[in-house]
C-alpha cells in the first residue's frame, strides 16, 4: 500500500517543480516590503478563505474584533486580548483532517488522548470549547467538554484561541477558551468534491482484528443487530432486581451473545483509509440584502492497529508486576459530518443560523495474552464494542448595528449529544500450564468470576441537552470608548445509564464447555442445559441524572486612553446551581449513595491593558479570576470504565468548584505584515484543583481537590516570511517564499500539600490530603515543554505550498501512583512528531484539482506510559505508532 502513495508524493512534488504561476487558487500575503493587492476571488472558494490578507470570519459574544473582511487588519494585534487566530488557510497548509489536530500547533495548546485540548499543559477541564459564540456539550461521559477532533476542519472557518480572560467569556475560562466559527455566505456558488486514500504501515495490509456486528457497521450506523434484545427490555421495564431471584435471568442470557458480538476474526490485510466531501454553496442578491446558503457533507473510514504491552504493580517498589499483557487492538472509525449554514447580511447587519451534525462511530476488538502476579498461569481476554458519539447543534445568531454607535448581540442555541456502547462484552479464558491440570494446555472458560475464566457484558447510554441563549449591547459613546453589557443563560441536563451483567455457571460447569469459543459457549442451549445465569453487578446506581443551571451577567469597556494606551476591562457575575443524583431505576428502592448539590455565585474580574510603544510594538499586561467546575461523572460515586485509557473510574460527591487567579505580561512585535514576535509570561494559582489519585488493588481511579497548586511559564513565537525572488535566477523561485512559524512554551507547575491540609473524599476513612497527594507533584496532563515549528515554501500566485511541521511535547502526568503505596506517579511521554504536508494545483482536463499528500510521523516515534521509581519500571502502555501517508484530490464546480 505504502508504494503507490510514495509514488503519488513524487509526482506531486514534480508537479510543484514545473507548476505554472499562473494558477490563482490560493493566493498568499505578499512578502514583507510589497505593497498588498486584492487578488480575484477564487471560484469555489470563501472570499475569505481566498484572499488571506482579509481578516477571517470570527462570531463571538459580545467582542469588538468581529471585523470581517478588512483587508490589512491584524486581529492579533488589534485585538483587547491575547489571542491567536487559525484561518481557513492555516488550517489548510497543516493538512489536519479535524480542527484538534490544526490547534495542536498554536502556541501553548497541545492535543492529549481522543481530541482534548490542553491550553499551556491545563488539562480538558480548564479549556472551554465554543461554536459560533455558543456553548457545546460533549458525547463522552467522563467530559463535559467536547473532544475537538469530531470537528472537520472543511466545516470551521476559523478558530479563535484566547488564553488571558475577558468578561464577555463564561467564567469556567481556566487556560483559555477555543471559539469555532462555521462558513455561512460564499463569494461566489459552489460545489466542490474530494476524496482521500491513506495508509499506515502499522495498520494497512498488516494483520489485524474485527467480529462482524452488522452489514451496515461500515457506515457508522447499526442495522438494529444492537438492539437492546426483548428480554433483557423487559426486565429494564419491570423494575425488578436480578438479586431478588424473581428473574428469569436464562432467558436474558440466552438473547445477549452470538457470532455477530462474540466471535473475534483475524484479518490478514487490514484495509487502507478513505475519505469522501461534498459542499456546495451559494449567495442571492435581494436587493440590499444578500442570503447565502452553505452546506457540506462528508465520510471518513479509518483503520488503527496497536500492538500494546500493558502492565501494573501494587507494590511501592514496583518490583512485582500485578498485571502484565500484551494486547492488540483494531479500531475501526467512521464519522459522517453535516453542515447547514443560512446566512443573511444587510448594512452591516448579519444573521447566521447553523446546523451541524456530527456522528462518530468507533468498532472496538481486543485480544490479549498475559499474566498476573508474575505465575505461570496464562489469561487471555477478549474484547468488542460498538460506541457511538453523536452531536447535533442548532444555532442562530444575529449581529446587529443598530446606530453607528450602538450594536446588539443575540444568540440562542440547542445541542444535543448522545453515546451509546450496546453490548460491551468481554471474556476471559484461563490456561493453567500445570501438568496435573487435564486442560492445563488449553485456554477454558468455566465461568467462575475467578480463575477459571469470566464473561461480563454491559449496555450503557448517555443523553444530554444544551439550551444556551445570549445577548449583548455595546455602545461606543466617543471613538476611543466602548461600553458593553450582556447576559448569558445555560440549561444542561444529562441522564446516563450503565447496566453490568456478569455470567455465571455452577460448580458442575463440564470442563469440556468450557473449551467451547464464545459465541458456542454462551448460546442459548449451553446456557438452558448447564444452568448459566446473570448476575449485575451494579444494582446500587446504575444511572443517573444531572443539571447544570447558570445565569450571568457581565459589563465591560474599552477605552483607549492615549494613542499608545489602552484598557479592556469588566467583570462577570455568575450564579450556578450543579446538581447529580442517583436514579431510581428500581421498583424497590435501595439506599441512595450521597447525591451533590453545589450552589455558587462568582465575581469574576478582568483586566489588559495595552501599551503601544510604536505603531508596530506593544505590551500587554493581563490579571483576572475564574473558575472551574466539576464534571458531571466526577461527582457520582459509582464506577465507570473508559476504553480509551483503560482504566476504571469512580466519582467523589464532595468535590467542590476551583477557582483560579491568572496574571500575564507580554510583548508582540509586528515587524511586517502577517509577521511576528511575541514573548510572554504567565501565572496561575489555582484553589482547590480537581486531580486524580488510584487507591485499591483494582487501580480505581477517583478525584478530589487537592488543597492548591502554582502554575508559571513563558512562551515564545516567531511567524516570519522570507521572499525568494531574488533565489538563483531560477523561476521557481520568483513567486515563492519562505514560511517559518515556531512556538515554544515553558510551564512548570506544583501542588501544594501541607501536613495539616484537609481533603474530602467519599467512602474514606482518611482527610489527610497527604494521603492522597503529594507536594510538589505536577497538575496531570501538564507538560513542561511545548514546541512547534513550521518550515515551508510556498507559491504567492498559484497553489503550491509543502510544508515540514514538527512539534513536541515533553512527559506529562496520565494517572497518579497508589496512594496508599507510595508509588511514583504514571508518565505518559509523547513522541516528536515529524510530518511533511503539500499542496499542489494542476490542471487535467482543463480542470483544476488540489492535490494533497501527507506524510505522518515520518520519525516513526512510539508512544509510551511508564511508571519508575529509578531502579523499577513499570510499562503501562506502550506501541508503535507507525507512519502515516495520506493523498487526496478535489476540485471546484
Amino acid at each position: 500500500m505504502a508504494t503507490p502513495l510514495k509514488l503519488a508524493g513524487l509526482l506531486l512534488i514534480s508537479s510543484a517543480l514545473v507548476a505554472p504561476a499562473a494558477i490563482a487558487q490560493t493566493a498568499s500575503a505578499p512578502a514583507a516590503g510589497s505593497q498588498p493587492t486584492d487578488p480575484a476571488p477564487v471560484p469555489g472558494q470563501p472570499a475569505k478563505e481566498a484572499d488571506q490578507g482579509s481578516v477571517p470570519d470570527i462570531s463571538i459574544p459580545g467582542s469588538d474584533i468581529i471585523v470581517t473582511g478588512r483587508r490589512g487588519a491584524n486581529i492579533q494585534k488589534s485585538a483587547p486580548a491575547v489571542v491567536s487566530i487559525l484561518s481557513s488557510a492555516d488550517i489548510a497548509r497543516t493538512g489536519d483532517g479535524n480542527i484538534a489536530g490544526a490547534l495542536g500547533r498554536v502556541t501553548g495548546l497541545s492535543v492529549v488522548g481522543s481530541g482534548y485540548v490542553y491550553v499551556r499543559g491545563l488539562g480538558d477541564r480548564y479549556s472551554l470549547a465554543l461554536l459560533n459564540g455558543s456553548p457545546l456539550p460533549s458525547p463522552e461521559p467522563l467530559k463535559r467538554v467536547v473532544p475537538l477532533d469530531l470537528f472537520p476542519t472543511n466545516i470551521v472557518s476559523s478558530s479563535l484561541v484566547q488564553k488571558s480572560y475577558s468578561a464577555n467569556y463564561p467564567g469556567e475560562f481556566g487556560g483559555g477558551v477555543i471559539n469555532l466559527t462555521t462558513s455561512v455566505i460564499p463569494a461566489e456558488s459552489f460545489v466542490t468534491v474530494s476524496g482521500g486514500i491513506g495508509a499506515n504501515d502499522e495498520t494497512t495490509a498488516q494483520m489485524g482484528y474485527t467480529y462482524y456486528g452488522s452489514g451496515s457497521d461500515w457506515t457508522g450506523f447499526d442495522n438494529g443487530s444492537r438492539d437492546i434484545p426483548p428480554a433483557l427490555k423487559a426486565f429494564f421495564r419491570s423494575g425488578e432486581r436480578i438479586s431478588s431471584g424473581n428473574v428469569d435471568t436464562g432467558a436474558i442470557a440466552g438473547q445477549l451473545v452470538s457470532f455477530d458480538n462474540a466471535l473475534v476474526q483475524r484479518v490478514q490485510d487490514v484495509a487502507p483509509n478513505y475519505s469522501a466531501t461534498i459542499s456546495g454553496g451559494t449567495s442571492f442578491d435581494l436587493g440590499g440584502a444578500v442570503l447565502g446558503l452553505i452546506a457540506t457533507a462528508g465520510y471518513s473510514n479509518r483503520w488503527v492497529t496497536r500492538d500494546q504491552t500493558q502492565q501494573n504493580s501494587l507494590t511501592p517498589d514496583l518490583g512485582t508486576l500485578e498485571n502484565d499483557f500484551r494486547r492488540v487492538t483494531t479500531d475501526n472509525r467512521i464519522i459522517v459530518n453535516g453542515l447547514l449554514g443560512v446566512g443573511l447580511e444587510f448594512g452591516d447587519n448579519k444573521i447566521r443560523w447553523t446546523n451541524l451534525y456530527i456522528r462518530d462511530t468507533l468498532k472496538h476488538t481486543r485480544l490479549g495474552v498475559g499474566h498476573r502476579q508474575e505465575t505461570a498461569v496464562d489469561f487471555m481476554q477478549q474484547d468488542t464494542a460498538w460506541y457511538e458519539r453523536q452531536l447535533i447543534d442548532t444555532q442562530v445568531v444575529g449581529e446587529f448595528k443598530l446606530t453607528p454607535e450602538l450594536s446588539l448581540d443575540v444568540r440562542g442555541g440547542f445541542a444535543n449529544s448522545q453515546r451509546e456502547a450496546p453490548a460491551e462484552l468481554t471474556l476471559e479464558y484461563v490456561r493453567t500450564n500445570s501438568a496435573s491440570d487435564p486442560l492445563g494446555q488449553y485456554f477454558v472458560n468455566r465461568l467462575n468470576n475467578g480463575n477459571g475464566g469470566d464473561a461480563t457484558i454491559s449496555y450503557s447510554d448517555l443523553n444530554e441537552d444544551l439550551w444556551s441563549s445570549g445577548i449583548d449591547l455595546s455602545y461606543r459613546p466617543t471613538p476611543e470608548l466602548s461600553l458593553t453589557a450582556g447576559y448569558a443563560f445555560l440549561n444542561t441536563s444529562r441522564t446516563s445509564s450503565r447496566r453490568d451483567f456478569q455470567f455465571t455457571a455452577p460448580s458442575t460447569f463440564p470442563e469440556g464447555v468450557a473449551l467451547l469459543r464464545p459465541d458456542l459457549l454462551l448460546r442459548p442451549s449451553v446456557i438452558d442445559t448447564f444452568d448459566i445465569v446473570l448476575i449485575e453487578t451494579n444494582e446500587g446506581n446504575p444511572a443517573f441524572r444531572a443539571r447544570l443551571r447558570n445565569h450571568a451577567g457581565y459589563g465591560k469597556f474599552n477605552w483607549q486612553i492615549t494613542p499608545q494606551l489602552s484598557i479592556d476591562a469588566g467583570v462577570r457575575y455568575e450564579k450556578a446551581k450543579e446538581t447529580v443524583s442517583p436514579i431510581q431505576v428500581f421498583s424497590t428502592p435501595g439506599a441512595s449513595l450521597a447525591a451533590t448539590s453545589l450552589k455558587n455565585d462568582y465575581w469574576l474580574p478582568s483586566a489588559t491593558v495595552t501599551w503601544q510603544v510604536r505603531p508596530d510594538m506593544q505590551f500587554r499586561v493581563n490579571a483576572s479570576k475564574t473558575i472551574a467546575r466539576p464534571q458531571f461523572r466526577e461527582l457520582i460515586y459509582q464506577f465507570y470504565f473508559d476504553p480509551d485509557t483503560n482504566r476504571r473510574y469512580q466519582g467523589n460527591p464532595y468535590l467542590q468548584d476551583s477557582q483560579l487567579y491568572n496574571g500575564e505580561a507580554r510583548f508582540e512585535w509586528y515587524f511586517a505584515r502577517d509577521q511576528r514576535f511575541s514573548l510572554s509570561g504567565f501565572y496561575k494559582r489555582i484553589k482547590n484543583p480537581i486531580e486524580t489519585f488510584i487507591s485499591g488493588g483494582e487501580f480505581i481511579t477517583s478525584f478530589a481537590n487537592a488543597p492548591k497548586a502554582n502554575l508559571y511559564g513563558g512562551e515564545v513565537e516567531l511567524q516570519k516570511y522570507v521572499d525568494l525572488s531574488g533565489v538563483g535566477s531560477d523561476a521557481f523561485f520568483a513567486t515563492r517564499r519562505l514560511v517559518a512559524i515556531a512556538n515554544y512554551t515553558y510551564t512548570k507547575s506544583k501542588l501544594k500539600v501541607g501536613a495539616d491540609d484537609p481533603v474530602a473524599v467519599f467512602g474514606s476513612s482518611s482527610g489527610n490530603a497527604t494521603d492522597f497527594f503529594r507536594d510538589g507533584a505536577p497538575l496531570t496532563g501538564q507538560s513542561d515543554h511545548l514546541v512547534n515549528l513550521q518550515l515551508g515554501i510556498e507559491d504567492q500566485e498559484s497553489l503550491s505550498q509543502q510544508t515540514l511541521i514538527l512539534s513536541y511535547a515533553s512527559k506529562r502526568v496520565t494517572s497518579r501512583g497508589l496512594a496508599n503505596q507510595n508509588q511514583p506517579d504514571v508518565y505518559e511521554r509523547p513522541p516528536i512528531n515529524l510530518d511533511f504536508v503539500a499542496r499542489q494545483g494542476v490542471h487535467v482536463a482543463g480542470r483544476q484539482f488540489d492535490v494533497k499528500f501527507e506524510a505522518r510521523n515520518i520519525l516513526d516515534k512510539d508512544y509510551r506510559e511508564t511508571q519508575s521509581n529509578g531502579t523499577n519500571m513499570v510499562v503501562y502502555n506502550a506501541y508503535r505508532i507507525g507512519r502515516t501517508f495520506n493523498f487526496s484530490l478535489s476540485t471546484t464546480f
